[in-house]
C-alpha cells in the first residue's frame, strides 16, 4: 500500500475483513497492511492478519532498539517466548477485548505468534528499517517455515492454548 505522507489513513473493520480474506487466500496464509512509507522507515507499523495454520517461525531480533509490541484487534492469538534452548518460558493468550490484548516483547528475546481463531488481526510496531539479512535470529531448534516438520510443531504450540 502507497502512504500518502499528508492524509490520514482510516482503518475499520472491514479493512480488517478485506485483510482477513487476504490472509485466507495467500499461500502463507497471512498477509499484513503497512501504514509506514518503506523498509527504510525508522518506525514500522502495520496489519497482520494471520490465520490458525500459518506457521511463524521463533526467532528474535538482537539489534538493542528492535523490541516488537503486538495489540489483538479481532481474534485471539498465543503469544509464545521461548530461551536460547528452544524451551518454552511463557505462553501468554492475547484476545482482542479480553484480560489480556496485547504484549510487548524486548529486543533479544525469542518468540512465536500463533493464530488461535479464523481472521485473527493484530497491530504490530517495531523500529525499522528492515533489513531481511540482519531482521530475525531464527531459533535453530525450531523446523524452518514450510520444513517438513512446521505443521506439527505448530501444532505443538498451538496445544499450549487449549
Amino acid at each position: 500500500m502507497k502512504i500518502d505522507k499528508t492524509s490520514p489513513v482510516f482503518f475499520g473493520t472491514n479493512d480488517l475483513d478485506a485483510l482477513s480474506a487476504a490472509a485466507r487466500n495467500a499461500p502463507r496464509r497471512r498477509t499484513n497492511r503497512d501504514f509506514h512509507e518503506s523498509a527504510s522507515h525508522p518506525a514500522h507499523r502495520f496489519l497482520n492478519a494471520v490465520e490458525p495454520d500459518s506457521y511463524i517461525r521463533p526467532h528474535r531480533h538482537t539489534e538493542a532498539l528492535k523490541g516488537e509490541t503486538f495489540v489483538v484487534l479481532r481474534g485471539a492469538c498465543g503469544l509464545v517466548l521461548f530461551d536460547g534452548a528452544g524451551d518454552v518460558t511463557s505462553a501468554t493468550l492475547l484476545r482482542a477485548g479480553g484480560e489480556t490484548l496485547g504484549a510487548h516483547v524486548p529486543a533479544g528475546v525469542f518468540h512465536a505468534i500463533v493464530s488461535l481463531e479464523p481472521g485473527s488481526v493484530f497491530f504490530e510496531v517495531k523500529a525499522g528499517p528492515y533489513d531481511v539479512r540482519t531482521d530475525k535470529e531464527w531459533g535453530s531448534w525450531a523446523p524452518a517455515e514450510g520444513g517438513p516438520e512446521a505443521g506439527a510443531y505448530l501444532e505443538r504450540l498451538r496445544a499450549l492454548f487449549v
